[in-house]
């Protein structure tokens, strides 16, 4: 069963337009989701395809309307979530 991240042959969807020197980061945020990533692999907190199943995971409505480091953001936070590291609310800022 295919998920909603695999859109190959998918009609529908607008082709990609690359954006020329587009910038590896839009935004601050995204450079510390990417480096936060990054340590959280290397301590062992979850792995390459526990991060990628995380994003394949997301709902079909949330997933389209993110930005890919959005993505990376929300699977981080499901798996600290998962693995009892921090708790929803604790993710939330509450």
């Amino acid at each position: 069963m295919s998920r909603i991240n695999d859109v190959g042959g998918m009609v529908g969807f607008p082709a990609i337009v690359e954006e020329p020197d587009e910038p590896a980061f839009h935004a601050d945020w995204e450079a510390h989701v990417v480096a936060l990533n990054a340590a959280l692999l290397r301590r062992g907190v979850y792995d390459l395809d526990e991060f990628r199943d995380a994003i394949e995971r997301i709902p079909p409505r949330e997933y389209l309307a993110a930005s890919y480091y959005e993505k990376w953001f929300r699977a981080i936070t499901t798996l600290l979530a998962e693995k009892g590291i921090a708790t929803p609310e604790e993710l939330a800022g509450a």
